[in-house]
């Protein structure tokens, strides 16, 4: 059973640095992309990064593009995701996501639908 468990989530200020992990329970070698998305009150959810498992290449919304970064240090370990620079705009429940699908090369935004697994979503909160 594949399981995504996010933590690192919390209270910040505005211009204030927090770091996001991802921990998937299954077999690695399944994994070909980890995603966050996060979803603010009364919004939809919105992809926020993305990040190659197997070769590290990553992809990111416009709107955290220079902010925000993905890491994994290698096949056993989380995922990271190293935000920057918050802002109040940032205050969502942020979710981990799993596509076991070839790195599709995004030159736009995924969708949510591409991606079959999900955290259980860690709340993030900025204030100004």
């Amino acid at each position: 059973q594949v399981q995504l468990v996010e933590s690192g989530g919390g209270l910040a200020q505005a211009g204030d640095s927090l770091r996001l992990s991802c921990a998937a329970s299954l077999d690695t070698f399944s994994v070909n992309t980890i995603a966050w998305f996060r979803q603010a009150p009364g919004k939809e959810r919105e992809f926020v990064a993305a990040i190659n498992w197997n070769d590290g290449r990553t992809y990111y919304a416009d709107s955290v593009n220079g902010r925000f970064t993905l890491s994994r240090e290698d096949a056993k370990n989380p995922v990271y995701l190293q935000m920057n620079s918050l802002e109040p705009e940032d205050t969502a429940v942020y979710y981990c996501a799993l596509d076991r699908r070839a790195w599709q090369n995004y030159s736009s935004n995924p969708d949510m639908t591409d991606f079959a697994y999900w955290g259980q979503g860690t709340q993030v909160t900025v204030s100004s």
